[in-house]
């Protein structure tokens, strides 16, 4: 009910004198979110300014009301934090528990980040779908990527005076956009 419209026009006598709101239907967003956390990401306080761009990205997903699937990237296997709920005030505390070790099955959490968006995509098919994949990069090789059907941004959070810059390859192969981590921390 439009109750401000309505009684601007007087007060209502018939149904035909009241207005209401018109509901719109947005598609909701899903944010997908892959961070690699292995232990060449603790180099140079990599992981810890990246938990910065984290807690920012988790209050905007929630003023915006987006939906948050999460995926970290250490140890042998990829595990899921979080699929396809609100943003929460719980995330920062995982954030805060979030510790870097181990290798990086990143190319597995691609691959299973792949197959999950596509079923979601054929049950949620107006869900408007994005990528933001923290990494470093430092992967032995980038073959046998999968394609992820959404726009994506890749942050590259390698750090020091020796950089590979294979994040930018990666960011390239994937088809995503490419920021520096220092990039984002001086705007």
């Amino acid at each position: 009910m439009n109750w401000p419209g309505t009684l601007l026009n007087g007060r209502p006598k018939t149904r035909a004198d009241l207005l209401f709101q018109l509901r719109t239907r947005t598609p909701h967003e899903l944010w997908l979110v892959i961070v690699d956390a292995s232990a060449s990401t603790r180099r140079h306080q990599a992981l810890s300014d990246a938990k910065g761009v984290l807690a920012q990205l988790f209050d905007d997903a929630y003023r915006q009301r987006a939906r948050l699937a999460l995926l970290t990237a250490s140890g042998a296997v990829p595990k899921w934090q979080v699929q396809g709920l609100k943003a929460s005030s719980g995330l920062h505390t995982w954030l805060e528990g979030l510790g870097a070790g181990g290798g990086t099955p990143l190319l597995a959490a691609l691959s299973e980040a792949g197959q999950w968006l596509a079923v979601r995509r054929k049950r949620f098919p107006a869900e408007q779908q994005r990528l933001l994949l923290l990494t470093d990069g430092r992967l032995k090789d980038i073959a046998g990527l999968p394609a992820l059907a959404c726009p994506g941004l890749l942050i590259d959070i390698e750090r020091g005076s020796i950089r590979l810059g294979r994040a930018k390859q990666l960011a390239t192969a994937l088809k995503a956009d490419y920021r520096h981590l220092d990039e984002l921390l001086t705007v």
